[in-house]
């Protein structure tokens, strides 16, 4: 029998392998990036399975919730309605307008349908709607203010007033104080035009409500005697014409300081002091150089009918009805 004979490789020590061929030594660097990286991906799992928990625990929460729910309180008919709202309207103007029927059930109600019920009334801007089991709906709304007052005439109607906000929105108004209502100005130079979403905001009212809120802060002495504003210049020339109560004109421009102008303005009424040549115009849009205009005065109420040479019955003062314009509503029908 023979013997085959194998010949070990001649080992050498570490020492004498070739440097290119060692096995490198993992930096501390390149460790510390291992372990970041490492780091990382467990914190995204977690993160990953911490909101799917969540997610889950919710959800199951909610159903347990609903279905813990008494059949009772599905069916339970609405027998309160909350009303929460910045303005003046009221739970009978709530209930009117969402004419809900007295056997509805709250979840049998459409809180999209009802919400657009609210919304119809443009004196609303805002409106969220709640069911607060198990008998209680809960409105919310937010309301336009008014800045101004017009008069306007549909088609086949009589004239009637609309108030005016901030955001060029003429709406009916419901609720709000008379003698505030008396106190706004009217608006002249106007158009409306009515789309099937409603009437379109009036042009330029962000820059008459500018001028407005300035008056009535800084001289509501000025802003008081105001009756009507003009916007027949606004788009045109940039102008705003303010018609008082005793006759004057007053002219602003819209690119100039609203305050600027009313110190002016103040100070021209403040030194035209005398009664036979009353301030009859101002124009305050051509900045520091201010045209003005003088009238003659008026005759005194307590002057006798031969002095003034007026009759007995035109004598005694009479409430006018400021001279505007009532514009038409056309309607644009969007094809």
């Amino acid at each position: 029998m023979s013997k085959d004979t194998y010949a070990l490789p001649e080992t050498r020590s570490w020492r004498e392998i070739p440097q290119q061929v060692r096995p490198r030594a993992m930096s501390m660097e390149g460790r510390r990036r291992m372990a970041m990286g490492v780091m990382r991906a467990v914190i995204g799992t977690a993160v990953i399975v911490g909101v799917s928990w969540g997610a889950w625990e919710v959800a199951a929460v909610l159903r347990d919730k609903t279905d813990a729910m008494p059949d009772a309180a599905k069916s339970d008919r609405v027998r309160s309605l909350v009303l929460a709202t910045d303005g003046v309207l009221d739970r009978n103007w709530l209930a009117k307008t969402l004419s809900i029927a007295p056997d509805a059930t709250l979840m049998g109600l459409d809180l999209n349908q009802l919400r657009a019920k609210v919304l119809a009334d443009e004196q609303v801007s805002t409106a969220s709607i709640v069911r607060n089991f198990p008998d209680t709906l809960t409105v919310r709304i937010s309301e336009r203010s008014p800045v101004a007052r017009m008069m306007a005439q549909a088609p086949g109607g009589a004239p009637k007033m609309l108030l005016v906000a901030r955001d060029g929105i003429a709406f009916a108004g419901v609720g709000f104080d008379p003698a505030m209502v008396e106190t706004l100005p009217w608006l002249d130079g106007i158009t409306l035009s009515r789309t099937p979403r409603g009437l379109e905001p009036i042009e330029g009212m962000r820059l008459v409500s500018d001028l407005l809120a300035s008056a009535k802060l800084e001289a509501e002495n000025l802003y008081r005697n105001w009756q009507v504003i003009s916007l027949a210049h606004l788009a045109t020339d940039g102008e705003i014409e303010v018609h008082t109560r005793d006759g004057m004109k007053i002219i602003f421009g819209t690119k100039e300081d609203y305050l600027r102008q009313i110190a002016r303005l103040d100070l021209l009424v403040d030194e035209s002091n005398d009664p036979t040549r009353p301030l009859r115009e101002v124009n305050l849009a051509l900045g520091a150089q201010v045209p003005v205009a003088y009238g003659t005065a008026a005759p005194t109420l307590n002057a006798s009918p031969a002095a003034s040479g007026l009759d007995a019955h035109s004598a005694a003062p009479q409430i006018a009805f400021p001279s505007i314009s009532t514009p038409h509503i056309d309607v644009h029908r969007e094809l």
